[in-house]
C-alpha cells in the first residue's frame, strides 16, 4: 500500500512540475520590436535670392504743362502699359535687396486745348525704362519693397499739321510694392507704383509756333508676373 501511495505521489508530482513548465513558457512576453522614431523630410526655407525675369501691364497717367510766352496749360496724358524686365535678388535674414531693370511701351496721351501754347498739340509718351535698386522685408513667401533709380522715356510732341517733335529724356523715379511667390512653382506676382519725373523738352518754332516748355511727370500702377531661377 505504502509503495501505492509513493508511486501515485511521483506521479502527481511529476504532473504538477510538468504543468508548472508549460505555464512558464506561456507567461513569457513575446519580443516587442519599437518602431523607429519619425524623423519628418528636411525642406529648406524659402529665399528671395536669385535671378529672375517678368512681364507686367498697367496703367499711367500724368501732367504735362507747355509754356511759352508766359503763359501756360497744362494736360493730363493717361494710357495703358504693357512690358518686361529681369533683376536679381540678394537675401540676409528677412531683408531683400536687389537691383532690377524694365522697359515698358505707353499708350499715355492727352491733347492741348485752342488756347495757350501750341493750340491743339497732343503730348504723348511711347515708352518707360527704369533701372532701379530694390529694398524690402520679406514674411516668408511675402515681400514688401521700395524701389527708386533712374528713369528714361520720351516726350512726343504732335501738331494739328501732321509734324512731331520728340526727344528721348533721363529722369527719376521712386515707389514701392508687394510681391508673393506662389508655393511649389518657380513663379511669383507683384503690385507695384511708380511716380516718375522726365523733366523737359523744348519743342522748337518750326513745329510748336514759338519754342515751347513741355515737361512731363507720371503716375503708373501696374501688376506683373516673375519667373525666379
Amino acid at each position: 500500500m505504502t509503495r501505492t501511495r509513493m508511486t501515485v505521489a511521483t506521479a502527481l508530482l511529476a504532473t504538477i512540475v510538468t504543468t508548472a513548465s508549460h505555464g512558464t513558457d506561456l507567461a513569457r512576453p513575446t519580443p516587442y520590436n519599437k518602431a523607429p522614431a519619425y524623423h519628418p523630410a528636411y525642406v529648406a526655407p524659402f529665399t528671395w535670392q536669385g535671378f529672375y525675369v517678368g512681364f507686367n501691364g498697367g496703367y499711367g497717367f500724368g501732367d504735362s504743362t507747355l509754356s511759352a510766352g508766359g503763359l501756360s496749360n497744362t494736360v493730363h496724358p493717361d494710357g495703358g502699359l504693357a512690358g518686361a524686365g529681369l533683376g536679381y535678388n540678394f537675401q540676409a535674414g528677412n531683408i531683400v535687396f536687389g537691383l532690377e531693370g524694365d522697359n515698358d511701351y505707353s499708350w499715355m496721351k492727352d491733347t492741348n486745348g485752342v488756347t495757350g501754347p501750341c493750340p491743339t498739340c497732343a503730348v504723348r509718351n511711347y515708352y518707360i525704362a527704369t533701372a532701379r535698386g530694390r529694398l524690402g522685408y520679406s514674411w516668408d513667401r511675402w515681400l514688401a519693397y521700395i524701389t527708386g533709380g533712374a528713369a528714361f522715356g520720351d516726350i512726343s510732341v504732335s501738331t494739328p499739321f501732321g509734324t512731331r517733335q520728340i526727344a528721348d529724356k533721363v529722369g527719376w523715379t521712386l515707389g514701392g510694392g508687394v510681391e508673393y511667390a506662389f508655393p511649389a512653382t518657380h513663379w511669383s506676382t507683384k503690385v507695384e507704383y511708380l511716380y516718375t519725373d522726365f523733366g523737359s523738352m523744348t519743342c522748337d518754332a518750326a513745329h510748336c509756333g514759338i519754342p515751347t516748355d513741355v515737361n512731363l511727370k507720371t503716375n503708373v500702377v501696374r501688376v506683373g508676373v516673375n519667373y525666379r531661377f
